[in-house]
């Protein structure tokens, strides 16, 4: 039997979002353990972070979580992780997440998650690491994202062969197919 894979998703923990994001993330941690990967995620129980965590969960997955003391006293304890490390900075958080996984997933979210995509981007362009970065444009979410890396690369301040950095999928379908591809 081989390991399962651990998929890292980046993700919002808003609970005022458009309830579609709930419903895309609990069908995304579906995908995900379904297709015998397991989650690393930024342990938050609150969101698309709970919904996915949560559906990963019911459908067979490990899930480890990473968060910090800060958030941990203001969200508190998501129930049924298989582990759930708390540590003392973002910066401590966003490496072991980055080193437990094996891909990383940007869905829909806000400030913290770009902060976390851009932070494995830069990695990814420096060469520090070779692992997939699948941005989930659902719903059309990432639409300026995707522009503005077409307009960095349009301006000369990326090089075109930095679109290959990132793969963009528009269905969940899509994600969970370009996951299964690219994680070896």
């Amino acid at each position: 039997m081989t390991k399962r894979k651990y998929l890292c998703v980046y993700c919002g923990a808003s609970e005022r979002v458009d309830p579609l994001y709930f419903d895309l993330a609990e069908k995304m941690g579906k995908l995900i353990a379904n297709n015998d990967f397991n989650l690393v995620y930024g342990g938050g129980r609150n969101g698309i972070m709970g919904r996915i965590s949560n559906s990963v969960i019911e459908h067979g997955g490990i899930v480890v979580g990473v968060t910090t003391e800060h958030l941990d006293e203001r969200e508190g304890k998501p129930e049924g992780l298989h582990e759930l490390h708390v540590v003392d900075t973002m910066h401590t958080r966003k490496m072991q997440m980055f080193q437990k996984a094996d891909a990383f997933i940007i869905m829909p979210g806000g400030y913290g998650t770009l902060d976390e995509f851009f932070e494995t981007l830069t990695w990814k362009q420096l060469n520090i690491h070779n692992k997939p970065i699948i941005i989930a444009n659902l719903n059309g979410c990432w639409d300026q994202l995707v522009a503005l890396f077409n307009n960095v690369i349009a301006t000369n301040f990326a090089s075109p062969k930095h679109t290959k950095l990132i793969q963009v999928a528009t269905s969940l379908e899509e994600v969970i197919n370009l996951a299964n591809k690219l994680v070896k």
